[in-house]
């Protein structure tokens, strides 16, 4: 992409320096887009015939730009505003649970810029076919979940505030893909047909590996804006440095053509305007300045092997080391070779008293919540009360919480069902005093039965909270 940019970037400076005709157009038009996935999840060919694809509009402004007077090539950047997503929706006959049908929306919108290079032919009546790289930057967004209960109850989420990042379950702030036009232009209207398909992954999902990609087909109606306007390049040179504005970077403040044009206080050879230090003579590759020692420790960061870390010369710069990570260094670890405890100088714990662990494995098995929810039953709450007085008892103890369901149902809402299970567990002994820097909650949804059974008592074994002890 950063190549084709900078060549398109040339192309454009180019023209412009040779007087092109350029012209604005509006445009409008409506489209069909979807979301090509690919993923691992076994059960996928009987998912996907759920999902289908957005009808959705785009509007926005595109530049003409011939690469010279008589030019049949034509290059057209462009700003767009575009909607993309999909939909799914499925029924459960007979129900699972509870649930006869399940619809979700994922909905979102973009900025597109595309940078197509067009061939027309023709002359009052011109074909025209193009295309070309486009970049596309996350503007807005909303998903929604629907689940029909077989009592005649709608449940409905909505989420208008989409998490943008790099983490699962967010969506990428940029986007990009190859996009091409096949059209018509005559008296200063243009109609074409788009395709666009993204190249990277727009999503991460937080349950599964996959991939996810936009597609969008659809057609555009666009109208040319007045007359061309003639781009005439003019040299002049405004601060009088013999170097001419078009070359000067700096065209109001008289420098030289060493800093192309800028001023150069210290004589480094480094414009101030980009000189971080233009009083003091340094280095182009630390922007002017001298030699940094970036954490402090009087060693600069050329020499020092951990420049952005405070630590001490007889290792180099860096901390002394934590070979085993306990966060304990190895100068005071007494064992320096095993992962272990502070207070314990570094030594790894006692292992957890049995009695510890039969005592929560037996309250783990008498965990129930309502049948496909994360409510705790009332005769869950004495053993998670026994549960918390043990970890207050013993405050160097650890507590892991996983859920588990059975493989009924769909995979996506089993994950999420033992999740909030799980944090539900976690919430409670949070409420009992147990501070929440000892609790964790993880939902692996059907991913690690204890039963491979069919029958419904060897399903229900496999929907369970555990509850692991550790230091």
């Amino acid at each position: 992409m950063r190549k084709i940019a900078v060549l398109l970037f040339a192309l454009l400076t180019g023209t412009l320096q040779s007087r092109a005709q350029v012209r604005v157009a509006v445009l409008a038009g409506g489209h069909y887009s979807d979301v090509i996935e690919e993923n691992n999840l076994p059960n996928w060919n009987d998912i996907k015939s759920g999902y289908e694809g957005r009808i959705g509009f785009h509007t926005g402004f595109l530049a003409d730009i011939p690469f010279s007077p008589r030019s049949k090539i034509f290059f057209q950047p462009g700003v767009i505003y575009y909607n993309k997503g999909r939909k799914f929706s499925q029924r459960f006959d007979p129900p699972v649970g509870t649930v006869i049908s399940q619809k979700n929306t994922q909905y979102i919108n973009y900025i597109d810029i595309p940078l197509n290079l067009v061939l027309k032919m023709g002359k009052k009546t011109k074909f025209i076919i193009g295309g070309g790289p486009f970049g596309s930057f996350f503007f807005s967004g909303k998903e929604t979940s629907q689940t029909v209960q077989n009592n005649g109850v709608t449940d409905l989420d909505e989420n208008e505030d989409l998490s943008v990042g790099n983490q699962p379950g967010q969506y990428r702030t940029y986007n990009y893909g190859v996009n091409g036009l096949l059209g018509l232009e005559f008296r200063g209207f243009f109609i074409t047909a788009n395709y666009s398909r993204g190249l990277n992954d727009f999503y991460e999902s937080t349950s599964y590996t996959g991939s996810f990609r936009h597609q969008v087909i659809g057609g555009t109606l666009g109208v040319f804006l007045g007359k061309p306007v003639k781009l005439e390049k003019k040299i002049t040179d405004k601060d009088k440095d013999g170097l001419p504005d078009d070359k000067d970077n700096c065209p109001e403040e008289a420098g030289t053509a060493a800093t192309n044009g800028c001023p150069d206080k210290d004589a480094d050879g480094i414009a101030d305007k980009e000189d971080g230090c233009p009083d003091v003579s340094g280095l182009a590759r630390y922007k002017g300045c001298p030699v940094p020692d970036t954490d402090k420790d009087g060693l600069n960061d050329e020499v020092d092997k951990c420049p952005a870390v405070f630590g001490v010369a007889r290792y180099d710069g860096c901390p002394v080391p934590d070979r085993d990570n306990d966060g304990v260094n190895d100068e005071e670890d007494k064992c320096p070779g095993v992962k272990g405890l502070k207070e314990k100088n570094g030594c790894p714990p006692d292992e957890v008293k049995k009695e510890f662990v039969e005592r929560v494995n037996y309250a783990a098995k008498r965990i129930q919540f309502h049948l496909g929810a994360a409510t705790l039953l009332p005769q869950s709450i004495p053993v998670l009360d026994e549960v918390a007085r043990i970890l207050k008892e013993n405050p160097d103890l650890k507590l892991s919480i996983e859920g588990h369901t059975s493989g009924d149902g769909i995979y996506e809402a089993n994950m999420k069902l033992s999740q909030q299970r799980a944090e539900k567990v976690k919430a409670y002994l949070e409420g009992k005093g147990v501070s929440s820097g000892r609790l964790s909650a993880k939902g692996y949804g059907p991913d690690r039965p204890v039963s491979k059974g069919s029958s419904p008592a060897e399903k229900a074994k496999n929907r369970r909270v555990e509850l692991k002890l550790s230091y």
